[in-house]
């Protein structure tokens, strides 16, 4: 059965249904059965995918599901009667559709024809489906009926994983859990890992006593008791203190703080904490505040940017767009907003790394722009969130458990006015580093694409709250309701992402692996000279190359912009880093110095942020586009080729342990059927040449999504070219 996932159960379904596949044709479209779940969309179908070699298969979806988190609309139309509807949750149908159109959250559109089928049953299953995928409470997402099922059956458990639990999953070598950010000893761990000793892990929010926005436990300057903590914690909006994120070699920390509300005692606080701060520092630094709702754009222009870049690469023909389509790409500010999030987490670096002062990132509630500023900072300062682990327990430490409100911003209960893309905004930033830096990442463009899309299925508790309370608060009312004992636990462990054996097979989960990637002690040749890299304290903090030399033993003379230790803090303006032609000299300088000598993949990387170096992103834009795919082309081709020649030189490495250990081939054969490639050679001088079903699209597929061409001349295509903005219900609820 296509539905193995436990507690999924069919609500409605329809047969003789047809698919429109994209191409001029109706020759290709699949006949099968349209099935709506309380988990996802399915079709089912006997016939073969045109067109197609291959296909990247997850667990939990089949070929043409989409999960109902991913459902962002659903226009039922009648070409004969030429009426169209939006279905809401609960509104009726008057007309029986013939056909329904299915708009996705990752830019996909499905389309289906009901030629064949039943009226009755068709006009059923839409109902379901827009029932179902517009839910109207946080309970009755999928991730609930799952996780009631396993209580109830301790014994069943999806592809044989328990819940909960932060399993590596990736087959990395090194098969580390990923840190969930949950315990004291996680934060604590972190502490040592950055050499914080100045900080200490504070559980005065246990049992979300203080703020239920934030984390039971975390990192505070040493020098603050609870009690002052406990009284601070007032004057702060969502009462969330100032949280650590993350220490520099230097000693300068990076530190995230919610806008102090009080305004009489706003000076007080505000001086206490940054001399807290100040003391938490070897060289008794300054610390450098960054307004970031004055500097960067804010969530609604982000998502005013993405409802415009989804119009572009869905709605528009692009036959029509082609002359204008960069113009067109520069207006929706998408690529703009990327640049000046880039810019700023490279000042904000410079500072801690050149200028050896802490930096506290301000925000009105500190949980949206502070979670992309400060995951960025990080990604380029510390080489281990350059990682697969190191990546994902970044994200729980600055997105899940700071209280991201991921229910809101990926709008799940499709009802939520505070929608924005920001966890999309960040990927997308990380794949530009990605892109400048392939050799420092060791995640591959696969994985961060599939990483958004795992954010669209509602069985993973982990991209589902707003905040690590909410929960507990839900799970805890869910439980009582369904007569589940708790026992100890807080809440319901819900399945977690990074278990990505719930999703992929080993196999395929080697395509995470970024086949350009130096690890630690991986050997690289330098002027003909084969040297290791290793990542000491050292070297990892001897990017401060170019800097004069008052700076390099931590020591800011007079003349310097920032005040010294014993003065009041000062009010920095966005534009403080302009004031005068000395300040931005000096930077400009650093990042000249930086960009003239050779990058150490182990050490700082900054963003090249000019014009053309900031990208669109298109295997995440354009991928279900069938006018965009390039066969066998894209970047996919060189990802193949370097993989082969990963693959043989992992081999020769293998065959000259063997050779050196002087041990039998059989005894160890196990070792030589290993390989961290997806792509694997064949043998040594493999000259194989590309496999067929390479694409700019790989490894996903735009066969079965709608291709502008195949609408033209039907009732739709004057329906949608009249749709100028992202099919809103306003364009289209002409049903009387």
């Amino acid at each position: 059965s296509p539905f193995s996932v436990l507690g999924e159960i069919v609500v409605n379904e329809v047969n003789f249904v047809r698919k429109c596949i994209a191409t001029d044709t109706s020759q290709y479209d699949l006949w099968g059965k349209l099935v709506c779940t309380n988990f996802k969309i399915s079709f089912i179908t006997d016939d073969p995918m045109p067109l197609q070699k291959f296909h990247y298969k997850n667990l939990l979806l089949g070929e043409h599901d989409v999960p109902l988190t991913c459902i962002e609309q659903i226009v039922t139309v009648n070409d004969t009667k030429r009426k169209q509807k939006v279905l809401g949750p609960n509104q009726k149908l008057k007309f029986n559709p013939t056909e329904l159109i299915i708009y996705c959250k990752d830019f996909r559109i499905v389309r289906f024809r009901f030629d064949e089928a039943g009226p009755e049953s068709a006009k059923k299953v839409c109902l379901a489906i827009a029932h179902y995928s517009q839910p109207t409470d946080l309970q009755l997402l999928f991730a609930f009926e799952y996780v009631g099922e396993i209580y109830h059956n301790p014994a069943k458990k999806v592809n044989g994983i328990d819940p909960g639990g932060g399993g590596g999953g990736i087959g990395s070598a090194s098969g580390q859990q990923t840190p969930l950010f949950e315990t004291y000893s996680d934060w604590d761990r972190e502490i040592k890992r950055t050499g914080a000793s100045e900080w200490r892990v504070c559980s005065v929010n246990e049992g979300y006593m203080i703020s239920t926005c934030l984390p039971e436990y975390f990192v505070v300057p040493s020098s603050l008791a609870d009690q002052d903590l406990k009284l601070y914690s007032y004057s702060f909006i969502g009462r969330r203190m100032p949280l650590w994120s993350w220490n520099h070699p230097n000693g300068s920390a990076l530190v995230r703080m919610a806008n102090i509300k009080d305004v009489l005692q706003q000076r007080r606080i505000d001086q206490r904490i940054c001399n807290a701060i100040t003391r938490s520092h070897p060289l008794r630094s300054d610390v450098y505040k960054s307004d970031l709702d004055k500097c960067l754009p804010n969530i609604q222009e982000i998502q005013a940017a993405h409802i415009k870049l989804k119009q572009l690469c869905v709605n528009e023909p692009f036959e029509e767009t082609e002359e204008k389509w960069l113009s067109s790409l520069e207006n929706t500010h998408w690529l703009e907003y990327i640049r000046s999030f880039l810019k700023h987490s490279a000042e904000l670096v410079y500072m801690m790394e050149c200028k050896h002062v802490s930096v506290v990132l301000q925000e009105e509630e500190g949980r949206d722009l502070t979670c992309l500023a400060a995951s960025l900072i990080q990604v380029m300062l510390d080489p281990y969130f350059r990682t697969i682990v190191g990546f994902q327990s970044l994200i729980q430490k600055e997105w899940v458990m700071a209280g991201y409100q991921f229910l809101d911003r990926c709008n799940h209960l499709k009802r939520s006015d505070k929608e924005s893309p920001l966890f999309l905004m960040f990927l997308d930033c990380v794949w530009q580093l990605l892109e400048q830096y392939p050799a420092a990442f060791e995640f591959s463009e696969m994985y961060l694409t599939i990483l958004y899309d795992s954010a669209r299925i509602s069985l993973f508790g982990t991209f589902l709250f707003n905040c690590p309370h909410q929960r507990v608060k839900e799970s805890t009312e869910f439980a009582i309701s369904k007569n589940i004992q708790l026992g100890d636990e807080k809440g319901l462990k819900f399945p977690c992402v990074w278990d990505w054996s719930l999703q992929f097979t080993s196999r395929d989960r080697l395509l995470f692996h970024n086949p350009l990637y130096i690890g630690k002690s991986a050997p690289y040749v330098q002027n003909g000279a084969v040297k290791t890299f290793k990542r000491s304290k050292k070297n990892y903090s001897s990017t401060l190359r170019g800097v004069p030399p008052a700076l390099k033993n931590g020591i800011i003379s007079e003349q310097e912009f920032l005040p010294r230790r014993n003065s009041l803090i000062l009010k920095l303006k966005p534009d403080f880093l302009q004031q005068t032609e000395s300040q931005s000299n000096s930077m400009e300088q650093y990042f000249r110095d930086w960009f003239a000598k050779p990058v150490d993949l182990h050490g700082v990387i900054l963003p090249r942020i000019s014009g053309t170096q900031i990208k669109l992103w298109k295997l995440c834009y354009f991928r279900w586009v069938p006018e965009a795919q390039i066969h066998h082309g894209g970047f996919i081709t060189a990802f193949h080729k370097v993989s082969l020649l990963a693959d043989e030189v992992d081999m020769l490495n293998r065959n000259l342990r063997q050779y050196k250990s002087n041990s039998s081939l059989q005894g160890n054969c196990s070792e030589l059927d290993q390989s961290r490639m997806y792509f694997r050679a064949n043998g040594l001088n493999d000259t194989s040449g590309a496999p067929d079903f390479l694409s700019s699209s790989f490894p996903f597929s735009p066969v079965g999504n709608l291709c502008r061409r195949s609408i033209l001349g039907t009732p739709l295509s004057k329906f949608l070219s009249g749709a100028k903005i992202w099919l809103s219900t306003e364009t289209l609820a002409n049903e009387d």
